[in-house]
């Protein structure tokens, strides 16, 4: 057998690629037509991929987001699209490299893709790694400096002999309103 020396892999890779890059422009200038909703399935190691150090801890290795009711701020790049989703209740900004994708699937229309991350010939600029590495630093450096004040706050908290904390109260809500949902997307392969 003859040597693939086109790389037809990748180049099919890029191709679908740029369908789901297409499908989510659209919806982004539109809204999501009728019962449509995706799952997106993307590594979270990726180059560029952009989510907190909550997320990170969470889902080290893949995360798959539903774009249903609740997201906001869609924004599609050339090499990676924006967006907004809750999770737990804590609203998180999600930027993703369309080269991070390992699936998409549409479930109201039974439409699936499957991708290998990092089987591309699109290389992601290096402004973009750059401006992903310094977001990382800038969050990581501000949950340290909110831990940091944490920890001397629960210092002075116990110090305190009438303490008035009016300003700590938090609401908690249940992961089920109005929150993202993770799901694996091996719930919607057939099986064989």
């Amino acid at each position: 057998m003859s040597e693939d020396l086109l790389r037809y892999d990748i180049l099919i890779q890029d191709a679908l690629r740029g369908a789901v890059k297409k499908i989510l422009a659209e919806v982004g200038r539109t809204g999501l037509p009728g019962d449509h909703h995706f799952y997106i399935a993307f590594d979270t190691n990726a180059p560029g991929v952009r989510i907190s150090q909550r997320l990170k801890e969470r889902y080290p290795q893949e995360m798959t987001i539903v774009l249903q009711h609740q997201f906001w701020d869609l924004a599609i790049g050339e090499h990676a699209f924006e967006v907004g989703l809750s999770f737990g209740g804590v609203p998180e900004k999600l930027l993703v490299p369309f080269s991070a994708i390992k699936g998409f699937f549409d479930p109201s229309v039974q439409f699936a893709l499957e991708f290998d991350p990092g089987k591309t010939a699109e290389e992601l600029p290096e402004e973009l790694l750059e401006a992903v590495e310094e977001l990382a630093k800038a969050e990581q450096e501000h949950a340290d400096s909110q831990s940091k004040a944490g920890d001397q706050d629960d210092s002075k908290e116990a110090a305190s002999a009438a303490p008035d904390n009016t300003d700590d109260v938090t609401t908690k809500t249940p992961a089920g309103e109005g929150g993202g949902e993770v799901v694996s997307l091996d719930a919607f392969r057939k099986k064989t």
